[in-house]
């Protein structure tokens, strides 16, 4: 039962769940100020702004760093994966997001003619843009900063 407890006062953890848990309901702010409704679904999915993995991995690696200091192997550790999660955001994911599109535009001009297909659309937005991701790592950055001075 102490690994539990642990866990829970795993000042890292928490602030890197912390900075994910923010982006998430900045997601559904700004799609509230852009759209004028509340839509809830940002809380769960992937893509937008600001990249919620980003502030994730960036909050984790700033927390390392504050906590273990900037030369230790746990924050080399930590700052390559923030790198390879924010690649992958801006760029395997942002392209499929793309290819996704293309593929939804291809199946609606095919059902234009009478095909009946019964196939889901595929999810498009699934990355970020460059611009989402360094907002992200921003967000992530400065809660670790401020949560790690707070507790």
């Amino acid at each position: 039962m102490q690994e539990v407890a642990d866990i829970i006062h795993n000042q890292i953890l928490l602030v890197a769940l912390l900075a994910c848990f923010i982006a998430q309901i900045l997601k559904v702010a700004i799609e509230l100020v852009r759209n004028g409704k509340v839509n809830f679904r940002y809380l769960v999915t992937t893509g937008g702004m600001p990249s919620a993995h980003s502030a994730l991995v960036g909050a984790l690696a700033t927390a390392v760093g504050l906590t273990m200091g900037w030369s230790s192997p746990e924050f080399a550790i930590a700052c390559l994966l923030a790198i390879i999660v924010m690649y992958d955001a801006a760029g395997v994911r942002q392209a499929a997001g793309k290819q996704a599109r293309i593929l939804n535009q291809m199946m609606d001009e095919l059902l234009q003619d009478d095909h009946t297909i019964s196939e889901e659309r595929l999810k498009e937005l699934l990355g970020h843009t460059p611009f989402q991701v360094l907002v992200g790592l921003a967000l992530g950055i400065a809660t670790s900063f401020l949560a790690l001075r707070c507790f």
